[in-house]
């Protein structure tokens, strides 16, 4: 009864245009089609999907020859058109209430990976970036995703402990130095890392900077295995 009267008052609409849906927290079919869903056949290492299958097990020229410092990365969808709007609608316009269903997604994207995980974990912010946002993007996901799939989420496992400047604009190197040493697991927390199969979860992946320094550090830490997975990720085109 109560459902049914919350749903006359606020009707479920799409998450992307507004137009009404039959459930909340879901997309209209039209905006649906769109997604460019992130599907196999794709690099096993970067995900970087193939335009065409190359085979089991194939790796991509880039992870043969500059392997990430994790293990593998797992994304829904390309980092434009719908999946752009949800990532910037959880990020700038503080629509937390769009993490589960982002979440969903991102739990079906790397099933077998959090099956084989130990525990989930967010990239996190710098506590004056926190102060002035009021909340973690990543670790909403992560919250999420921990819950649906009933994995324990880690949230001191990891910190910021170096404020950077915001990744946005900077070139690929600028960007390996701005996150360079600024992940570190705390003392007393090293039990949650060590000999564990941790799942990384970030919102975007762009050039690896802030995901590749915040698994050196679960390494450091004694991880044995990570893989970073994020809701959204820049690329120009199949490969």
């Amino acid at each position: 009864m109560l459902r049914g009267l919350f749903h006359l008052v606020y009707p479920p609409t799409c998450a992307h245009c507004h137009v009404q849906t039959l459930t909340h927290n879901a997309l209209c079919s039209d905006c649906w089609s769109t997604l460019r869903l992130i599907e196999r056949p794709f690099c096993e290492v970067l995900g970087l999907p193939f335009a065409h299958d190359p085979g089991e097990g194939m790796l991509s020229p880039e992870a043969i020859t500059h392997p990430p410092v994790f293990d593998r990365l797992r994304s829904v969808a390309l980092h434009e058109g719908v999946a752009r709007h949800l990532v910037h609608g959880l990020k700038y316009r503080d629509r937390t209430d769009l993490a589960p269903m982002m979440a969903a997604w991102m739990v079906r994207a790397a099933s077998a990976e959090i099956v084989a995980a130990d525990g989930i974990v967010a990239v996190p912010l710098h506590r004056m970036r926190m102060f002035r946002r009021m909340f973690n993007q990543s670790a909403e996901l992560a919250r999420h995703v921990g819950r649906q799939a009933g994995k324990p989420f880690f949230a001191e496992a990891l910190v910021r402990r170096k404020r950077t400047q915001q990744q946005v604009g900077l070139t690929v190197n600028q960007r390996a130095l701005n996150v360079r040493g600024a992940f570190v697991v705390p003392d007393g927390r090293e039990d949650l890392v060590f000999g564990r199969r941790l799942v990384l979860i970030d919102d975007v992946y762009t050039t690896g900077a802030t995901v590749g320094a915040a698994t050196a550090a679960l390494k450091k830490a004694g991880a044995a295995d990570v893989t970073v997975l994020t809701f959204a990720r820049a690329l120009s085109g199949p490969i």
